[in-house]
């Protein structure tokens, strides 16, 4: 179960921070994402960025 905790944890704190890239406008990827430069997704990947780390840390807990 752990195991499993931290790779959701893990997964999600990367889309999490691939949200907020791309919601910044720093990662352009893929080139016709309707993500890019719209900050309200970079909202949304920070708090799935944080859930991500909540999980991370508790699985290590």
């Amino acid at each position: 179960m752990r195991t499993m905790v931290l790779l959701v944890g893990i997964l999600a704190l990367a889309i999490g921070l691939l949200w907020v890239g791309q919601g910044t406008g720093t990662i352009a990827w893929p080139q016709s994402s309707f993500m890019i430069r719209q900050i309200q997704w970079a909202y949304y990947g920070a708090c799935l960025a944080i859930v991500g780390a909540v999980l991370i840390w508790r699985s290590r807990r």
